[in-house]
């Protein structure tokens, strides 16, 4: 009778057990490992235009890693008989966001190099991913985070989509507001359907 009654108030213990475990373990599994950040991306015609960043800061403001930048922000372009000259330092309104936050002014040739990429000659979705990790490649501690995109549509037009998000959060879309700096109707389909997404 005893070894009946242990037996079913061990058997109890596991059966109560087991949900508590999967409810754990599907937890895990909804934790986002990966950000997707992802928009479409139409070539516009003429100088001053097509320059792009997309960025994560930690919640004191600072860039935690670049995860794309456009070659003409950080190489510019050298004509004959002209001296080298960064793009954001040639147009001060190319990216003027990331260069401010990035600090762009305080890093060698080779830092830049490691994130800057070639304008797409193409339109079509563009797809950057963030694996948690800083600029050294070490996982981030937790904590609240920034996602940013921003696009300078042409001249002095320029938008920036930011949302927060923290470590710890579960698979999802994160909300992005867009900010502007002046309209420029022209030009305005150069970045759209910008997403943020924790996978």
């Amino acid at each position: 009778m005893r070894r009946t009654k242990l037996f079913s108030a061990i058997l109890a213990v596991v059966l109560l057990a087991v949900p508590i475990m999967v409810l754990g373990i599907r937890k895990k599994v909804e934790m986002a490992r990966t950000l997707e950040v992802t928009f479409d991306y139409k070539r516009q015609a003429g100088p001053g235009s097509n320059q792009y960043a997309v960025w994560i800061e930690n919640e004191k403001g600072e860039v935690v890693k670049t995860l794309f930048v456009t070659s003409f922000t950080t190489k510019g372009r050298t004509r004959p008989g002209e001296q080298p000259m960064r793009g954001y330092v040639k147009r001060p309104a190319c990216v003027p966001v990331w260069v401010k936050a990035s600090k762009a002014e305080e890093q060698t040739d080779k830092q830049l190099d490691a994130y800057t990429g070639a304008t797409p000659k193409v339109d079509g979705m563009q797809r950057f991913s963030w694996d948690f990790t800083d600029a050294a490649g070490k996982i981030v501690k937790k904590g609240t985070y920034k996602v940013f995109v921003e696009a300078t549509l042409f001249g002095e037009s320029d938008i920036t989509y930011s949302g927060a998000f923290t470590a710890m959060d579960n698979a999802g879309e994160i909300v992005l507001t867009p900010t502007l700096t002046k309209d420029d109707e022209a030009h305005k389909d150069m970045v759209t359907n910008v997403k943020a997404l924790l996978k």
